[in-house]
């Protein structure tokens, strides 16, 4: 019997795909799988929409905390940046390192190659090797393409996709930047910079404990903080965090040891002002977006002290979702003037014969 039906069934499809398109034999289901096939080619963005995406959010950024006028500071941060980017998995993008001018402690990674740290951050890092592995994760968080991931999951978004490319492209850009912000990336997003962070920086030379040496000392600045604030707030607990960091070096034989404190030192002279400190709001502060509800913060400064980290969801939830969020809300320089650099290939030459233990 079931033969009979299946053979019936099966006939008048036939006779239908000779007689009549698709559309006419499916009705609505037709044109529902039409549109899903087209919402899936629009939230394809080309590499120029991406560099687009980016620099209206760097632009964003810039605008929101300014930028720091030291040009020997964006100097060793770009030649830094650079020994990492180019050796990521992405070394054409036109990568571009922006130091701005507040004292909150954070990091920001946009679409196209724009990889932003605060005078907070450096203030707060000790070393070359701590430096390298922050920037390598905000690098992997571009590489991996997590902010367009994180549009692509955006119901808002979706329907921004059912007008023009222009209007979408517009609402890709609010959304992003609001994802940016708050570094809303989910779990397994932060844990693959984690890795591919720390690995880039291995492999340079540079000692891959950088990055849990800063966590611990970014952790034991918020000690007193009741909810997570600002760089990495989004990220899994601490200890699990250092605990997968501590398989990958195992794992992948990551055992250069160069940190390059004194180079570090010697270029970098800001003081880290304590959380507490940090001045809040100012002008810029109004164009904050309003807070998500899916959460965090980029990444660094969203750590409670070790052995006291609260759990949370599949996308961690954040003090920025709360309102509470001293590094982000930090008050940001009065000169939002982009400093360019560009270092040339013999200048990071020169550079890399300086990581060394």
């Amino acid at each position: 019997m079931h033969v009979k039906k299946s053979l019936v069934v099966g006939g008048l499809l036939a006779g239908l795909s000779g007689a009549a398109p698709a559309h006419a034999q499916l009705g609505g289901i037709g044109k529902a799988l039409d549109r899903a096939q087209q919402m899936r080619q629009e939230f394809v963005f080309t590499e120029a929409e991406e560099r687009q995406l980016g620099s209206n959010i760097s632009t964003k950024l810039r605008d929101r905390y300014g930028v720091l006028q030291d040009r020997a500071v964006h100097e060793y941060v770009t030649l830094t940046g650079t020994v990492l980017a180019g050796a990521s998995s992405r070394p054409a993008l036109e990568w571009t390192f922006i130091v701005l001018d507040t004292d909150g402690v954070n990091a920001f990674a946009a679409p196209g190659g724009f990889v932003h740290i605060t005078k907070g951050a450096l203030a707060l890092i000790r070393n070359e090797s701590e430096l390298a592995s922050v920037l390598g994760h905000e690098i992997a968080h571009v590489t991996e393409k997590h902010t367009l991931k994180a549009i692509q999951k955006s119901n808002a978004v979706g329907a921004a996709a059912q007008a023009s490319r222009n209007d979408f492209l517009a609402a890709a850009t609010e959304r992003a930047y609001e994802s940016v912000l708050e570094n809303s990336f989910d779990r397994g997003d932060e844990t693959a910079s984690d890795r591919i962070g720390i690995t880039l920086a291995g492999r340079a030379g540079y000692a891959p404990q950088g990055l849990a040496s800063f966590l611990t000392a970014l952790s034991e600045r918020n000690k007193a903080l009741a909810e997570r604030s600002g760089m990495f707030a989004s990220h899994p607990e601490v200890r699990a965090r250092l605990d997968a960091m501590n398989r990958t070096i195992k794992t992948d034989k990551l055992v250069a040891t160069a940190t390059v404190a004194s180079r570090y030192a010697e270029r970098i002279t800001f003081k880290p002002v304590p959380v507490a400190s940090v001045p809040q709001g100012g002008a810029s502060a109004a164009s904050s977006p309003a807070p998500s509800s899916g959460g965090g913060g980029l990444g660094l400064g969203g750590m409670s002290a070790l052995g006291r980290e609260k759990s949370g969801s599949e996308s961690v939830s954040s003090a920025g979702s709360r309102g509470v969020n001293p590094d982000r809300d930090a008050r940001g320089g009065a000169v939002k003037t982009l400093i360019t650099v560009r270092v040339s290939a013999a200048q990071v030459a020169e550079f890399r014969k300086g990581i060394v233990a």
